[in-house]
């Protein structure tokens, strides 16, 4: 099917009464001289192929595979690409959600685990992915380097989204940004910038505020990468393969590097430079309103099974840390929100019975999206009953597409969060 797209004409899929364009470019490659350089931006024109899935973002394979298992598809540098699924594209009135995937900033992308298309059918939204540059190629900051790019791709996409949806069916005044893990921080950064392309907010598990680092570190942190990829400055370093620039991240100085900063993050994440990313301020919040969540047993999936033990609040020490890094943060950001004269929900996933991590990091991810069968391979659900599953989807999916569509929630706002199981 063929669909006028500005400048464009796109042709798409069709499938169950869902139609997809993918790999629609926001920016150009971001490669050669533009490696390491701020996306530069560009709009469809004449006719464009959009029935492939574009490729994700170059990267080694995820820490949590051992949970999520794997979901293989096609890498390049030339990734600054986004996929739409819609209903219909008849009138633009369609609200919007634009997906921001996790992966610690170093993995993840438009894949089949994020399938926008039954979340499209059911709740009549127009759904978007995003890929965005990860790993070193966009939040590595090296001296006389760009802090951000990857948050700076995101920026650009939606502001391509809030240019171009029209076209799909989707009302540029209804976008919802949703994001998981790192990709919740990275809306919540966007927010800090004082994002105005969308107007709703989803947060789930996101570590907010925890990731964010300076700009000293984050640079005396490049140049150790730098160094173990071989080279010194940013420009020798495009003349580097993805493949070494990766490969890099595992050196044992970096990791000894991340250590010893002691600073509780990881080797990537937004960078407070003071240019590309102010400080996350209660302003932050005010911004949109929101729906913020974590995961009961969110540690579940970093540790290895049978290392956890009770404490005498009878909580374990898993459990007291998903409460420290996850649902006080949701719990402040809901607040901030609240003062601000917004609306925020709070919820809490505690899963069902046959999965063998509990809610651990990531498990809300197929009942969200109804990608149950995209997760199939997915060690984190075990033996999860299959009416279990359905009627998690039907919870979960029901309350994010209330939101969505700025519907009241089936529970009242903040403090209390909902629980999900």
């Amino acid at each position: 099917m063929k669909l006028p797209c500005g400048a464009a004409t796109l042709t798409g899929l069709r499938r169950h009464g869902v139609m997809r364009f993918g790999a629609l470019r926001y920016a150009q490659a971001p490669m050669g001289q533009l490696r390491f350089a701020p996306p530069v931006p560009t709009s469809p024109h004449g006719e464009v192929d959009a029935t492939a899935t574009g490729p994700i973002a170059p990267q080694l394979p995820s820490a949590l595979s051992r949970v999520l298992g794997s979901c293989e598809a096609p890498q390049s540098e030339d990734c600054l690409h986004l996929s739409v699924w819609t209903p219909g594209t008849d009138e633009p009135t369609r609200p919007v959600v634009v997906w921001c995937h996790g992966g610690a900033w170093q993995s993840g992308g438009v894949l089949n685990w994020y399938d926008g298309e039954a979340l499209a059918r059911r709740g009549n939204v127009v759904v978007v992915g995003v890929n965005a540059r990860l790993g070193p190629l966009g939040w590595l900051l090296a001296d006389g380097g760009v802090a951000n790019l990857g948050l700076l791709d995101l920026a650009l996409a939606f502001q391509w989204v809030s240019d171009h949806i029209a076209a799909f069916g989707g009302d540029a005044t209804r976008i919802t940004a949703m994001g998981q893990s790192a990709g919740g921080t990275n809306v919540a950064a966007l927010l800090a910038r004082g994002a105005s392309t969308f107007q709703r907010a989803i947060l789930q598990s996101a570590p907010l505020g925890r990731g964010f680092r300076s700009a000293d570190a984050a640079r005396s942190l490049g140049r150790t990468l730098l160094r173990a990829a071989g080279v010194a400055t940013l420009d020798q370093a495009r003349g580097l393969s993805a493949q070494a620039l990766l490969h890099a991240q595992q050196a044992p100085e970096v990791v000894a590097a991340v250590r010893e900063l002691a600073d509780g993050h990881g080797l990537f994440g937004p960078v407070l430079d003071g240019e590309t990313l102010p400080p996350l301020t209660p302003q932050a919040a005010g911004r949109v309103d929101v729906l913020a969540g974590w995961n009961r047993d969110e540690m579940r999936a970093f540790t290895a099974p049978g290392t956890t033990s009770g404490t005498t609040s009878g909580t374990t020490p898993d459990e007291d840390e998903a409460q420290r890094r996850f649902a006080a943060p949701a719990h402040q950001w809901a607040a901030q929100a609240t003062q601000a004269g917004r609306q925020a929900w709070l919820y809490r996933f505690d899963g069902a019975p046959g999965m063998p991590l509990g809610a651990c990091h990531c498990a809300e991810l197929p009942f969200v999206f109804g990608t149950l069968n995209a997760f199939a391979s997915a060690p984190m659900l075990g033996s999860l009953h299959a009416d279990d599953a359905r009627r998690l989807t039907d919870d979960m999916q029901t309350a994010w597409l209330d939101f969505i569509h700025s519907r009241a929630l089936p529970w009242a706002p903040g403090p209390q969060a909902h629980v999900f199981a």
